[in-house]
């Protein structure tokens, strides 16, 4: 096991789907920063901006960009996290499936909603882990989780951030939006330092608070799969959808396009 984790933090993963990794990313932020710049100045054909005209601040989000980013590249070959990733799954491999940065600027009043990943992508497993990374000391804007919801019988209903429309043209399969606060459920989030990570199932819920501090909150996210994910078809295009990857339900994702970054 990688000496940034113990036992303790496998079995909270494995129970609440959530745990806090001190210091995963401490010796890539200031590449990440540089980074983030650098998506922010050149955004891929995924970068979203997450505000109506007229409401305050910035939501800037973009994925998919770590094969032109360096730093984002080396952050998911060469940190700890592939292995952290395998420790918490209880996988014999990593695999990458995509980056993600989401930045919210000072005055950004406007809340990340409560969702899940794994509605929205075409791969399904119960070895799965997001990392969530602030390059920004976070008290007020920190990931939110509900312990427990990556074992609910159902997914929850995936929307688009910005007009809340249903991502998929038939709900039924899916469980509505709850509001984890409002019906007394278990909240983790954490205060944390830049280069922490909350590790996270694609099946959490999980949303965030506005920004309203007077700095900026950058996150930097990997999102990996180990050994029992594999491409499942949905009722829509997926997002990232990942045009032209032809593979077919029930198989390993192409590693040329998601390379394998840890082997046991």
């Amino acid at each position: 096991m990688h000496p940034l984790i113990t036992q303790d933090h496998v079995e909270a993963y494995q129970r609440d789907g959530v745990v806090l990794i001190k210091g995963l990313f401490a010796d890539w932020v200031e590449p990440l920063r540089e980074g983030i710049t650098t998506n922010m100045a050149e955004p891929g054909p995924y970068a979203a901006e997450n505000l109506h005209d007229g409401e305050a601040g910035r939501f800037f989000d973009d994925y998919c960009n770590w094969n032109r980013i360096a730093p984002f590249e080396d952050a998911a070959r060469h940190s700890p996290a592939a292995e952290v990733a395998a420790d918490l799954m209880g996988s014999q491999t990593c695999q990458l499936f995509h980056d993600h940065v989401l930045v919210k600027e000072p005055g950004t009043s406007k809340p990340t909603p409560w969702h899940q990943d794994s509605p929205y992508y075409f791969v399904e497993g119960q070895q799965t882990v997001s990392f969530w990374s602030p390059l920004d000391p976070v008290r007020q804007a920190s990931l939110r989780c509900v312990a427990g919801s990556h074992k609910w019988p159902k997914e929850v209903l995936p929307t688009r951030w910005l007009s809340e429309t249903d991502f998929y043209p038939d709900d039924k399969d899916f469980m509505p939006v709850p509001d984890p606060d409002a019906e007394g459920m278990e909240i983790l989030e954490y205060a944390m330092e830049p280069g922490d990570a909350v590790a996270f199932h694609y099946r959490i819920l999980h949303g965030a608070r506005g920004n309203e501090a007077k700095a900026r909150r950058r996150a930097f996210s990997l999102r990996l799969l180990g050994d029992d994910a594999r491409y499942v078809a949905r009722p829509g295009p997926t997002s990232p959808p990942f045009p032209g990857h032809d593979m077919v339900p029930g198989q390993k994702l192409r590693e040329d396009w998601f390379p394998v970054l840890f082997i046991r």
